[in-house]
C-alpha cells in the first residue's frame, strides 16, 4: 500500500474512532465527556502516537469534530481542546522512546500536561475558579484515562504485535 494512503487511512480511522467513542460515552453517560471535570475515554487513543505520526493529525481532527458538534462544549473548546490534542500527541511521538523500565511514562503524561494548561485556562476564563484548581482537575482526568485505559490499550497492542502494523 502506498505510504501516503496508509498514513491518511490511519489518521482518518483514528479521527472517526475518537468521535464515535466520545459520542457513545456521552450517550451512555450524559455529559461525562464534555463537562469541566471529565474522563474522556477516547483520549486513550492518544497512545497510537507512540506507533504512528498519523495519530497526530488524526486525533486532532477527531477532537475538533467532536468539540465543534457537541452542544455542551465551551465556545473556544474546538480551538483550545484541539490544540491541546495536537501538542500532546506531537509530544508523545517525540518522546516515544523515553521509557521507564520499558513503559513510556513521560509520553503518557503529555495529554495531562497540555490539557491541564490549555483547557485549565479555558475553564478559568469561561467558568471561573482558580487556574491551578481547574488545571489540576483536568490533569487528573487526563492522567487517569491514559494511565488506565491508555496503558491497557498500549500493552494489548504490544502483546499482540499490532504496534508494528502502525509503524511509520
Amino acid at each position: 500500500m502506498n505510504k501516503n494512503v496508509r498514513y491518511l487511512t490511519h489518521g482518518a480511522l483514528l479521527a472517526a474512532l475518537y468521535v464515535v467513542l466520545t459520542y457513545l460515552q456521552n450517550f451512555l453517560f450524559p455529559d461525562s465527556a464534555s463537562m469541566a471535570i471529565q474522563f474522556r475515554a477516547s483520549e486513550a487513543l492518544c497512545i497510537f502516537a507512540f506507533f504512528t505520526p498519523a495519530a497526530i493529525p488524526g486525533l486532532t481532527v477527531g477532537c475538533l469534530l467532536f468539540n465543534i458538534s457537541c452542544a455542551g462544549a465551551l465556545p473556544l473548546d474546538f480551538l483550545v481542546g484541539s490544540l491541546a490534542t495536537l501538542l500532546a500527541t506531537g509530544a508523545m511521538w517525540l518522546t516515544r522512546k523515553w521509557t521507564v523500565k520499558g513503559y513510556p511514562l513521560p509520553g503518557m503524561l503529555m495529554p495531562a500536561l497540555f490539557n491541564a494548561v490549555l483547557v485549565g485556562w479555558e475553564l478559568t476564563v469561561y467558568i471561573g475558579g482558580g487556574f491551578w484548581m481547574n488545571a489540576l482537575c483536568v490533569a487528573i482526568g487526563e492522567a487517569a484515562v491514559l494511565l488506565t485505559l491508555g496503558t491497557a490499550l498500549y500493552y494489548t497492542l504490544k502483546a499482540r504485535h499490532l504496534d508494528t502494523r502502525f509503524a511509520a
